[in-house]
C-alpha cells in the first residue's frame, strides 16, 4: 500500500508521554509514556503507596500533572468522564444492607437523579433503562443473584454486580482500583477472565490497579509499573523483568517464572504480594 494513503489507526484511548505527578513536594513518579489502544487491558502495579491510584486519578482529572501530556479518549483529562466507567477501590456491604443487587446496578445508570423523579419520563425510557441493567448483569454473569439484597451476596459476587454498575452506560474505558483486593483465588481468577472478556467482546478498554499480577497476567496487553519514584511501561514482556526491576528499585531484583507460568520477584524492597502471603517475607509473586 502506498504509505501516503494508509488509513489511520483508531485513536488510543489513552495516549500519556513524559508525565510526572509531584504531591506536598515529592515525586511520585515521573517520565512515564503509555499509549492504550480500543479493548486493551492494562495493570498498574507497584508496591504500596508508590502512586498507584494516584494514576487513576490523573486519569479521572481529578490530580494535574506537573510534567508532560496526558490525553483520554482524545480530550484532557476530565473532560470525556461521561464515557469512562470507574470502581474505585473495594468498598464491603454489609449483611444487613437490603438493596438489592439489582438497584445496585441500576444506581450507576440514574445514581445522580437517585430519589428525584424525572418529569416526563415515559414507560419507553423506564423500559430501556430496565433492559440496559439487566443485559450489564447478564454480561457479567450475575443473573442468579442480582436479585438478593447485596449484603446477602459473596465477596465475589458483589465486585461482579459493582463492575455492572460501571459498565451500565456504556464505558469506552472502565478503571478499577484494586477490584481483586480481599477475594480469593478462585475469585481473583474469575473477576480476571470477566475482565478479559469485556476487552476482547465488548472492545472496553480495562487499566486495572493490582497487588498481584498473576491472576491477570494471561489477560494483559500493557503494564505500567511504579517505584521508587519511576514509571516503566510496555508489555509484561518487556516491564516485568530482572533489568527493568533493578532500574526502577535501584538495587538488583530478579524475576523468575515458575513451572505454572507465575511470576515470582526475589530482593524486592517492598513487594505486597499475592494476598495468601503478601506480608510474608522472602521469594515473593510478582506483584504491585
Amino acid at each position: 500500500m502506498d504509505k501516503g494513503h494508509e488509513v489511520p489507526g483508531p485513536e488510543p484511548v489513552l495516549a500519556v508521554r513524559g508525565a510526572a505527578v509531584r504531591v506536598a513536594g515529592r515525586t511520585l513518579w515521573s517520565g512515564l509514556d503509555l499509549t492504550v489502544g480500543p479493548g486493551e487491558f492494562t495493570a498498574v502495579l507497584g508496591p504500596n503507596g508508590a502512586g498507584k491510584s494516584t494514576l487513576i486519578k490523573v486519569l479521572l482529572g481529578m490530580q494535574p500533572t506537573a510534567e508532560g501530556e496526558v490525553k483520554v479518549l482524545g480530550a484532557a483529562p476530565g473532560q470525556r468522564n461521561t464515557a469512562i466507567g470507574y470502581l474505585p477501590q473495594r468498598r464491603s456491604f454489609d449483611a444487613g444492607v437490603r438493596i438489592r443487587g439489582t438497584d445496585i446496578v441500576r444506581l450507576g445508570l440514574d445514581g445522580d437523579r437517585w430519589g428525584i423523579p424525572l418529569p416526563g419520563l415515559g414507560r419507553s425510557r423506564a423500559r430501556e433503562a430496565r433492559d440496559r441493567v439487566e443485559a450489564v448483569i447478564k454480561l457479567v454473569g450475575a443473573e442468579a443473584y442480582a436479585h438478593r439484597p447485596i449484603g446477602q451476596c459473596s465477596g465475589g459476587e458483589q465486585q461482579r454486580l459493582l463492575i455492572a454498575q460501571a459498565l451500565v452506560r456504556g464505558p469506552r474505558l472502565l478503571l478499577l482500583d484494586e477490584p481483586l483486593d480481599s477475594l480469593d483465588l478462585p475469585n481473583q481468577s474469575a473477576v480476571a477472565g470477566l475482565l478479559g472478556r469485556i476487552c476482547a467482546e465488548e472492545g472496553v478498554s480495562v487499566v486495572i490497579v493490582a497487588h498481584d499480577v498473576n491472576p491477570i497476567l494471561h489477560h494483559l496487553d500493557r503494564v505500567v509499573y511504579i517505584a521508587e519514584g519511576g514509571a516503566a511501561a510496555g508489555t509484561p514482556a518487556e516491564v516485568i523483568t530482572s533489568e527493568t526491576l533493578t532500574r526502577l528499585y535501584r538495587t538488583r531484583v530478579e524475576v523468575l517464572r515458575t513451572g505454572d507460568g507465575r511470576l515470582v520477584v526475589v530482593g524486592q524492597p517492598e513487594a505486597p504480594a499475592a494476598h495468601t502471603d503478601r506480608h510474608s517475607a522472602g521469594v515473593r509473586d510478582a506483584t504491585g
